[in-house]
């Protein structure tokens, strides 16, 4: 049985082993949970413990094929319940994921499965991000980010890179959301915004907007 502190690190990890090729570096994940290198390495010590990640001196800390799918059962329960929350409560999407990171501890699977399955077995959660199943397999869409796109093709938003509530309601007022499909008129090369056609609105995105936005060509 995990605490709710060890849980959170162990994700951290899983986030952070996603772009890492090699060991995670204790810097880094204090940097990520803004905690002192300290604790992070008094908190890594148990975990390896556990068995669910490995630290080696130079090296950095790996997560193990224990702590992944440990990882992965906790995303699948703070995912499905952004899902029940947005769907069944009428929450917006940006009102979820505090409230997620708190239902994610609890302990129960056979409410997680039953959840599941009211649920519909849902393959993504109200920001884009796959669910895992059962067993930790999800399903990961193809994308790319809006800074990546072609001009004069047509796209979809797939989902989000910040998932703050601040960039979320940035999107609700520019009337954009999962599912919402736009032309690329542009790039600018000075301030590496992006022009789209929306709703048959010219309208031009930040850098920062555009970095944080999936989308997929249609």
């Amino acid at each position: 049985m995990l605490t709710h502190a060890e849980e959170n690190y162990l994700k951290i990890i899983y986030h952070l082993s996603l772009t890492e090729e090699e060991g995670i570096s204790t810097n880094a994940i204090a940097h990520k949970i803004d905690a002192k290198a300290s604790s992070v390495t008094d908190m890594i010590k148990k975990l390896d413990e556990k068995e669910l990640v490995t630290h080696e001196r130079y090296k950095g800390v790996s997560i193990t094929e224990k702590g992944l799918h440990t990882a992965k059962m906790i995303i699948r329960k703070h995912r499905l319940w952004e899902v029940f929350l947005v769907d069944k409560l009428h929450f917006n999407w940006d009102e979820v994921h505090d409230v997620a990171e708190e239902l994610e501890h609890i302990k129960s699977e056979k409410l997680i499965n039953g959840l599941d399955a009211f649920l519909g077995y849902p393959k993504e959660d109200p920001h884009g991000d796959p669910i895992p199943n059962a067993q930790g397999e999800m399903i990961v869409r193809d994308k790319e980010l809006l800074t990546e796109a072609e001009i004069n093709q047509e796209y979809m938003c797939v989902g989000v890179k910040d998932t703050s509530p601040a960039f979320l309601q940035y999107l609700d007022r520019q009337k954009i959301a999962l599912g919402t499909k736009f032309k690329v008129l542009d790039h600018e090369n000075f301030d590496h915004s992006v022009t789209i056609l929306h709703r048959e609105n010219e309208l031009t995105l930040s850098k920062v907007v555009a970095q944080n936005l999936f989308v997929k060509k249609i």
